[in-house]
């Protein structure tokens, strides 16, 4: 081998030498960073398990066929797209309650064994209040650059091992959170910060209609606005039509509230309205006909001012009732441990169900607030009468007539005085007809008004008497009127041919709707129309003495008779149940009517009424004062014409 070859081979072991050399290096920082993303693989993994046990189910990327990125001022918030998008369910004994993973807040609850109203043979539809998701719950958040976002565009991770919860002695919460994202990470796969969230946390009863609803900011003050406390809760809601009589549910929809003197007050029911509050609320409901949503502020805290406000839909509309929309400041003096602590009850606008919650949500069923006598009757008197006969499995109808009859009973003296004052001016009809006689003219009108009350002074007959007893029975028929068609009890109860007892029973429909008498014909109104035009008339033949004017008696007549048909226009859209309570008085009425007719006999009253005229009349001090002051009134009349002679 010679000098030549041995440098030539030595030249080619160095080039590969070096370039083994050159590989390794290259291998060692293909290894060194594959080890690096393994790392950091192991990283995130870890991160997954952290959430996985919090059993946060997010995707590691954005999907940019499925989602638009998120706005920058939400990407310090979690927001990732979740593989299922449908809501948090939570299932007691009384509900089904969905919760949206975008919000965090209740969109609809779905109550158990409670229908809405369908046509006749139509399948049964469960309840839904907030029909269609249409009920929206979201917080405005400020955060460090002083960005303002709102909690209904976040992403809410659940810590249930599911979407659907069963609520029961030991699973009864629902917590739901949004994260922030870790400060620094530039990364398009933004992790977590588990240390720090906003949570909505919901705790809920197996048998209750009433849940608890806390917003709890944990750790936030790096995240949000440090020198900003106060926030405001915006609540928005649709309410549907889910009764028989739109225009009637939409007349009972409003938004209530109570204040922090305990004074409920609501927007004007049938023209709507906005309330500007400087002052404490401690709730505020979204009220239907008979049914409610309502967010309650527990303990000592309260919401500070707030707007409320219920908007009615275009006339057109016949599936939304009203807009109804609330607007709550609260504070959260806390950023890093504070909580605002809330109840919500979404259920049946019961008088008897409200009422054992002690915060004064009955007020919501209109029984009359506004004159104490009529809610007196109504709380006192016709309530628990209703609820003690309910006890016994009677049907709806049969609980009307015997609360009817009882009432009746009860109200037997005072019809027995009504019906005695009138048959008293009956029978002296021949005295009466004396004094008309002796003062014909129109002038002498003074002096027949003077002899007549003197011959109903002398035979002891007290004109007014009739009235009084007559006026303490209004307030008991005004007060049906209001605790009829605000009955839940009567919700869907049939009787007879009435499918709803809560609503009319119609018995025809027409094809286009007809001014001041709607689209249909209700028979309860007709037989209550029928019934009072035929008492009137036998009131008028056997019960009323002919005294007085003959035009003004023929007048009157005319409007006694005009009252009932103007009644069946009003009533003709009314709950069944109150046309038939009317229907079930006015024959009660009749039968009394005909005992104390026939009991009473009128020749006798006639002779006893001519007995008390023969003897001396006592004078009361008013009638002593007041015949002093006609004598003296005299006198001046009888000196001032002397001066004009």
């Amino acid at each position: 081998m010679d000098r030549n070859t041995v440098i030539g081979l030595l030249l080619i072991f160095g080039l590969f030498l070096g370039f083994s050399f050159y590989q390794s290096n290259k291998a060692r920082k293909v290894m060194q960073e594959q080890e690096q993303q393994a790392l950091e693989e192991m990283a995130r993994q870890e991160e997954d398990s952290i959430a996985q046990a919090l059993s946060l189910t997010a995707q590691d990327s954005l999907n940019d066929n499925t989602a638009a990125p998120a706005p920058v001022a939400q990407q310090q918030f979690s927001t990732p797209q979740l593989a299922n998008m449908d809501d948090y369910v939570v299932e007691t004994n009384k509900a089904w309650y969905y919760f949206a993973k975008q919000g965090g807040c209740l969109r609809k609850v779905c109550l158990k064994d409670v229908y809405r109203y369908t046509p006749k043979d139509s399948a049964k539809i469960l309840m839904e209040v907030f029909e269609g998701g249409t009920n929206d719950l979201n917080i405005k958040l400020q955060l460090r650059d002083q960005t303002e976002i709102g909690t209904r565009d976040c992403i809410f991770l659940s810590e249930m091992g599911a979407d659907t919860l069963v609520v029961d002695e030991e699973h009864n919460s629902l917590s739901l959170r949004i994260y922030p994202n870790n400060q620094g990470d530039s990364n398009q796969c933004q992790t977590l910060n588990v240390n720090s969230y906003i949570e909505y946390l919901y705790t809920f009863s197996p048998d209750d209609y009433m849940f608890t609803y806390k917003v709890r900011f944990v750790n936030m003050e790096p995240y949000l606005y440090p020198t900003k406390h106060n926030y405001t809760l915006e609540w928005n809601a649709e309410p549907k039509n889910v009764e028989k009589n739109y225009e009637n549910e939409k007349n009972l929809t409003s938004v209530y509230y109570m204040d922090n003197t305990e004074e409920v007050g609501n927007i004007d029911e049938r023209k709507g309205g906005t309330k500007d509050f400087t002052s404490p609320l401690k709730w505020v409901s979204f009220k239907q006909q008979f049914f409610t949503a309502t967010l309650i502020v527990d303990g000592e805290q309260a919401f500070d001012s707030g707007t409320l406000s219920a908007t009615a839909p275009d006339k057109e509309e016949r599936e939304v009732l009203k807009y109804c929309k609330a607007d709550l400041d609260f504070q959260m003096p806390d950023l890093n441990k504070g909580s605002f602590n809330m109840s919500m009850y979404v259920g049946p606008n019961q008088y008897r169900l409200l009422k054992t919650y002690k915060m004064k949500l009955e007020r919501q069923v209109p029984l009359g607030w506004g004159f104490f006598l009529l809610h007196w009757i109504n709380r006192f008197i016709i309530i628990p009468v209703f609820n003690w006969l309910e006890v016994y499995g009677l049907s709806y109808g049969i609980i009307i007539l015997l609360l009817t009859i009882a009432l009746k009973v009860v109200l037997l003296p005072v019809s027995y005085k009504t019906y005695m004052s009138s048959a008293k001016m009956r029978v002296l009809k021949p005295e009466i007809e004396a004094i008309n006689a002796r003062y014909p003219k129109e002038e002498d009108m003074m002096k027949k008004q003077q002899a007549t009350m003197a011959l109903y002074r002398s035979a002891g007959v007290k004109p007014a008497g009739g009235c009084l007893p007559m006026l303490l029975q209004m307030p008991i028929l005004i007060a049906m009127y209001r605790f009829f068609p605000a009955s839940y009890e009567l919700r869907q109860q049939s009787f007879l041919w009435a499918e709803d007892l809560s609503t009319y029973d119609s018995i025809w429909n027409f094809t286009h709707h007809v001014p001041l008498l709607g689209d249909h014909l209700s028979l309860f109104t007709i037989l209550m129309t029928i019934a009072t035009i035929v008492y009137t008339w036998i009131n008028n033949k056997l019960m009323n003495p002919t005294q007085g004017n003959k035009d003004q008696q023929r007048m009157m007549s005319i409007m006694m008779y005009m009252m009932p048909i103007m009644f069946f226009f009003m009533f003709n859209n009314f709950a069944s149940a109150l046309t038939y309570y009317y229907l079930l008085f006015n024959i009660f009425t009749f039968l009394q009517m005909w005992i104390f007719r026939v009991a009473v006999d009128d020749e006798k009253l006639h002779e006893q009424l001519k007995a008390n005229m023969k003897k001396p009349v006592k004078k009361s001090k008013w009638q002593i004062k007041m015949e002093e002051l006609q004598k003296q009134q005299a006198q001046m009349q009888r000196q001032q014409q002397k001066k004009s002679k």
